[in-house]
């Protein structure tokens, strides 16, 4: 029962979240600041009770460690929000964030020194050849969109500066997946607290953004007011939209720790694929979002390689055969 409501945690909470995000995305290109440090606040508000018992319990994993880590979590926060304001559309952002095997299996061989079997280095492969597709795809799409305008190649040195950001961003995010494996080896799994200490220790560093923050909090007060049905009271639709961004990046991240509880990464793996595969379907259909058929052909390589770096099929080729194959590999 707690693997099914965690599922739907992750399906409903990730989705819905990234359909909140484009529609503030859309009515504000550089909102992401205020986006991240609302998410933070709440999420932190709810570990600083929950987790930590209001600051009286200490943490299993030592402080220092934890700042690192914060360090790396807040940078690639903040450079994905960004890379958004540099020609950057949504499905591309979508896409090039799923390419985060390549670079998992890139820095784990080169700081861990470990070796993968011909076909995880296939599914690499694959992942490599869909984002290069979709990636090139999209710069032509802004070279066409700006060849007639006198910008138009300051508009694709500013979107190489995007794919630059979300390339740093990427392999950033894979150096911390290592870190934070190190770490867990060392003292244990600590998921609920890593969470809380991720979204409380980068608080204070959002003071940096606090013109941008304050800002764009002027911008979403003066959007359109809305009616809330069960409230009855009328709120900015902006405040609406940040309001429900808030509450499904709480629960999809919170179906993602319960399903690392209760199955196996295989399975965690899978469902955050095919949440992603979701996720772009929908951003592309409701949104119509630019996406030809090159971009389709890259998306289906991505998520081919992902599924094949999982190694999904030889798990159903296994459970197909059933209990008399076990017992025959066991001979």
């Amino acid at each position: 029962m707690g693997t099914v409501f965690a599922i739907v945690l992750v399906f409903v909470g990730c989705c819905s979240n990234v359909v909140s995000l484009e529609l503030l995305v859309r009515e504000f290109p550089g909102c992401g600041n205020i986006v991240t440090f609302a998410q933070f606040l709440v999420i932190a508000l709810e570990g600083f009770i929950f987790e930590t018992n209001f600051g009286r319990k200490k943490p299993a994993i030592p402080l220092s460690n934890y700042v690192i880590m914060v360090t790396m979590f807040f940078t690639v926060s903040v450079i994905n929000n960004y890379a958004l304001n540099f020609n950057i559309a949504m499905p591309l952002h979508m896409i090039f964030r799923s390419g985060s095997l390549i670079a998992n299996m890139i820095l784990g061989i080169i700081i861990l020194k470990k070796r993968y079997s011909a076909s995880k280095y296939m599914s690499i492969a694959l992942v490599s050849v869909g984002i290069f597709i979709c990636t090139i795809m999209s710069a032509k799409q802004v070279n066409v969109a700006n060849e007639e305008s006198e910008e138009g190649f300051y508009a694709f040195i500013h979107w190489l500066i995007g794919i630059a950001m979300l390339t740093f961003a990427l392999l950033m995010s894979a150096r911390m997946g290592i870190f934070q494996e190190i770490l867990y080896k060392q003292y244990g799994k600590h998921s609920k607290e890593a969470l809380f200490y991720n979204h409380c220790l980068p608080l204070p560093g959002f003071l940096l953004l606090s013109t941008n923050i304050y800002n764009h909090c002027v911008h979403f007060s003066q959007s359109t007011p809305v009616l809330i049905p069960v409230v009855g009271l009328s709120m900015p639709i902006m405040w609406v939209y940040l309001l429900i961004n808030v509450i499904t990046q709480y629960v999809c991240i919170r179906g993602v720790f319960i399903l690392t509880t209760e199955c196996t990464s295989l399975t965690v793996t899978l469902v955050v694929t095919l949440r992603k595969f979701l996720s772009l379907i929908f951003s592309i259909i409701y949104f119509q979002n630019p996406f030809t058929a090159w971009h389709w052909v890259g998306t289906a390589v991505v998520f081919v390689g992902t599924l094949l770096y999982t190694e999904v099929w030889s798990s159903v080729q296994t459970a197909l055969r059933g209990p008399h194959a076990k017992e025959k590999n066991a001979e």
